[in-house]
């Protein structure tokens, strides 16, 4: 079984708001991922479309690849680094603010054709 990965590290995205779209792509289509993706109305629905057709192109690139026959096999999402930032709050005080970024993970699967 032929296997291809695509990782897109410190990606400015919540892991939160991340893992709805991965959840959406999993054990999909390629095609069908894809056409998801395109029409989504999230933030991240872009990034996670260009590390399908990346993932795909690695899978071309290996060769011996029915692209027809591809599907997400694995999507993980992970935190990566908070960056800190600080907000003025009242009577002279700051909270801080942590922009949190994801390393996310794709990989791509033929499937089994008995």
């Amino acid at each position: 079984m032929a296997t291809a990965t695509a990782r897109l590290s410190y990606a400015r995205i919540t892991p939160r708001k991340a893992r709805i779209i991965a959840n959406l792509i999993r054990n999909k289509d390629v095609t069908a991922a894809i056409n998801s993706l395109r029409f989504l109305h999230k933030a991240g629905a872009p990034m996670f479309f260009k590390l399908l057709v990346s993932a795909v192109a690695n899978a071309e690139d290996k060769g011996d690849v029915d692209v027809d026959q591809l599907f997400v096999s694995k999507v993980m999402v992970d935190q990566g680094p908070k960056l800190k930032r600080w907000r003025p709050r009242a009577q002279g005080r700051a909270t801080r603010v942590e922009k949190k970024t994801s390393h996310i993970v794709l990989e791509i699967s033929q499937k089994v054709v008995n």
